[in-house]
């Protein structure tokens, strides 16, 4: 039985790349995301093709029990988690302070900050018993500063870097590594920029920044940030690091 890499989020970008990779390196990859499970049997069909295992579920992380329910069918009909990677979102688009309603400001909440919670209380407890585990969090420029029409957003991301730090201040010492990542600028990827933007909009950005100009974020190489992350030894523990490309100036300098 092969040890899982459980990935929350497994899109076309981060979350399904970071999936391969670490399926390449020998763990059951099982991919959950929203919605689209044609794009979701597509990624496990590429897994599968390359000589890697990989199970797809369609999983709504904000549903009640959702989360809870996934990790207990995992670890009893794939196997033990030893690696989360906790990709959702959490953008509900840039609104004034006006347009943000109670229930659109809660909502950002709910995927960025409490369904991370709710994700490490029930893998942490199983990865304490086994004394070791990972938990690699993809976070956002928003986790560390705050813009206009970000309200949701800002606070959302902000939270889940908290709370990683406070993860992190009760589980490091019992073998658990959880990594807070910050990316800082435009990924290279469709079904995230490129519905943002419009297929006609995210080609002109790849053509003008991406490609050859290594502007925009490439999965595959953010994918094996993530697992050399996995693979540290505990003596030197990254707990948080920022990615971005070199033709970016850093949050802190916007």
């Amino acid at each position: 039985m092969k040890p899982v890499c459980l990935v929350m989020g497994a899109g076309a970008g981060i979350g399904g790349t970071v999936g391969k990779r670490f399926a390449k390196e020998g763990y059951h990859a099982v991919l959950c995301r929203r919605s689209d499970e044609a794009g979701l049997q597509k990624l496990v069909g590429e897994i599968q093709d390359a000589g890697g295992e990989a199970t797809g579920f369609l999983l709504n992380a904000v549903k009640e029990d959702s989360l809870e329910e996934k990790v207990a069918q995992v670890e009893k009909e794939i196997g033990p988690i030893e690696v989360v990677i906790f990709n959702l979102g959490a953008q509900v688009g840039n609104r004034s302070l006006e347009e943000t309603t109670y229930k659109v400001f809660e909502l950002g909440w709910r995927m960025a900050t409490f369904a991370l919670f709710r994700i490490a209380s029930a893998v942490c407890p199983l990865m304490e018993e086994r004394g070791k585990g990972t938990i690699l969090v993809t976070s956002s420029t928003a986790a560390v500063r705050g813009n206009k029409g970000q309200h949701s957003h800002a606070a959302a991301m902000g939270g889940r870097r908290m709370l990683c730090q406070s993860l992190n201040a009760q589980y490091a010492s019992k073998g658990i590594h959880i990594a807070h990542i910050v990316i800082d600028g435009s990924v290279d990827a469709p079904d995230t920029l490129g519905k943002m933007l419009g297929e006609e909009k995210f080609q002109q950005l790849r053509e003008s920044k991406g490609m050859g100009h290594d502007g925009l974020m490439l999965p595959e190489k953010i994918a094996d940030t993530y697992y050399h992350l996995h693979k540290q030894h505990r003596s030197v523990w990254t707990h948080e690091l920022d990615l971005r490309s070199f033709s970016d100036l850093a949050w802190w300098n916007h």
